[in-house]
């Protein structure tokens, strides 16, 4: 999946939150929640269908992906180009404290996702 704008992200927000939702609704909602005009909402939109993440059909506006769907494929373009998961997460974690639930809430996937062998 391309990665998402900053407004793309906002309109997907909002689309988890109400969907399915019908494009009048979605205009008055960007309007409502992101001072967004018409235009602006359905070239929003417009990109996020042609990226494939949303669907507008009928007057009717779905997601076609999750917010984790979303969130995987850009961790995984960010860690790319970090050149892999350490150098990632010494980049995200530099100069920021967890609290001890994140910690342990890290320290249980690490143990879910890491190779016997």
């Amino acid at each position: 999946m391309e990665k998402l704008s900053e407004g793309e992200w906002k309109l997907m927000e909002l689309l988890w939150e109400d969907a399915p939702v019908n494009s009048t609704q979605l205009v008055a909602r960007c309007r409502e929640k992101l001072q967004w005009s018409k235009s602006t909402t359905y070239t929003v939109l417009r990109r996020l269908c042609h990226k494939g993440a949303a669907a507008n059909e009928e007057a009717t506006v779905t997601p076609l992906v999750t917010r984790e769907e979303v969130l995987k494929a850009q961790g995984e373009e960010l860690s790319r180009q970090a050149g892999g998961v350490s150098p990632f997460l010494t980049a995200f974690f530099s100069g920021r404290r967890l609290t001890q639930k994140e910690a342990e809430e890290l320290k249980q996937l690490i143990d879910q996702h890491t190779w016997e062998g």
